[in-house]
């Protein structure tokens, strides 16, 4: 009769713990428990597959707040930690969605990281996801705010470049005929109107090569160059201005590198660096040109002993139309355009250019491009094309 009994209670015992386990399954699959990235059973079919395979961030939260679901993208943001939304904005947009049952777009600027005043711009949709669960889903706009506002910033900087020439051609304009009689005066007027002419030329010049550096086909047809041909070709077209001030320039290095691209982008862009380099050096001054080449990579460096650049600001230098020194800029003749030609020539040649900078003791500019193999073809790749296209 004892041992009857005992087997009774622990049938009885067993029976109670696997009902209530069966209870604890039930409860925690109904309240959304779940580890990160693995939906209940109760989320509707084919929700994990969609999340998987969504290119935006995609969140499925239930009643409570707890993340049931997030897409890799959602997770690359880093919109979620811990199972839950690391944004209350984006809670609180859950929240209404779940009292109200209605879809709801909105857009929100949420910090990129718990450190820093970064901050990205997303557009946030969230609706109802059956009965019990709701859906965010959210689009990255940062990237194309920033573009709007360079494009904004590029066409009110070109409207003032464009502005003083064009003004000072009307005035001058104007001018000459009350100084008909006067043959020094029309010639002294007509000097300014030719200075002028030639800075709206160069202005109108630079915009289109910069226009043509950012299409997508900038580099259809890439040719095999020699790098000493190019520098010998940039350098002689600032000889004059060199000497007019006393300049020398040293050309060294490395020589019989060659590189896969256009000659005459190139020839523009190390033309660039040298004019810069003569028009910011001291009177009778030094302006090096060298070659390096290792590890498959080119380098052409322009070194001089100016003025330098300041810290706060090499990081805007190859931005449309910035000039460190503006008053100087304009005395030089700058337009603001010359380093930002540079920059997207280096990247449609699938290159970079970097900047090395003291003040008082003079800047080095080193464009970095991958040295041509003869036996593979070129190697210049879409890659710089599309990196050139997307800095627009």
């Amino acid at each position: 009769m004892d041992s009857t009994w005992l087997v009774l209670s622990a049938l009885a015992l067993g029976l109670v713990i696997g009902v209530g386990f069966m209870i604890l399954l039930y409860t925690a699959a109904r309240r959304g428990e779940h580890v990160r990235g693995v939906t209940t059973p109760s989320v509707p079919d084919g929700v994990e597959q969609v999340l998987d395979a969504l290119e935006n961030a995609g969140v499925v939260v239930d009643p409570s707040g707890n993340v049931v679901k997030g897409s890799p993208g959602a997770f690359a943001l880093g919109l979620i930690q811990g199972g839950r939304l690391v944004h209350k904005e984006l809670s609180d947009l859950a929240t209404v969605v779940r009292d109200t049952g209605e879809p709801i777009s909105t857009e929100f600027e949420l910090s990129k990281g718990r450190f820093g005043d970064a901050s990205r711009l997303l557009v946030v949709r969230g609706a109802p996801l059956g009965t019990r669960y709701i859906l965010l889903i959210a689009q990255d706009h940062t990237e194309s705010r920033r573009l709007d506002e360079v494009r904004r910033d590029f066409i009110a900087n070109i409207s003032h470049e464009l502005k003083t020439p064009i003004g000072a051609v009307s005035v001058l304009a104007e001018a000459l005929e009350p100084a008909a009689d006067d043959p020094a005066q029309v010639r002294k007027f007509a000097a300014r109107l030719s200075a002028e002419a030639s800075r709206l030329a160069k202005i109108t010049g630079e915009i289109i090569d910069l226009s043509r550096l950012q299409a997508a086909d900038a580099l259809h047809q890439p040719e095999l160059l020699e790098v000493d041909r190019i520098i010998v070709a940039a350098a002689d077209q600032n000889r004059v201005a060199a000497e007019a001030t006393g300049v020398e320039l040293a050309i060294g290095g490395d020589t019989g590198a060659k590189v896969y691209g256009d000659e005459a982008l190139l020839v523009v862009a190390v033309h660039n660096l040298i004019s810069n380099a003569i028009a910011y050096s001291p009177p009778s001054g030094r302006v090096g040109i060298g070659v390096k080449r290792a590890g498959g990579i080119v380098e052409i460096t322009i070194t001089d002993q100016g003025i330098g650049i300041p810290e706060e600001e090499r990081d805007r230098i190859f931005e449309r139309f910035y000039r460190v020194d503006q008053a100087r800029s304009r005395h030089t003749g700058g337009t603001g355009l010359g380093l930002s030609i540079v920059k997207h020539t280096v990247l449609n040649h699938g290159g970079d250019v970097r900047v090395w900078s003291v003040v008082g003791s003079g800047s080095s500019f080193t464009i970095r491009l991958p040295e041509a193999d003869e036996n593979t073809g070129p190697r210049v790749s879409a890659a710089g094309a599309v990196a050139a296209k997307e800095e627009r």
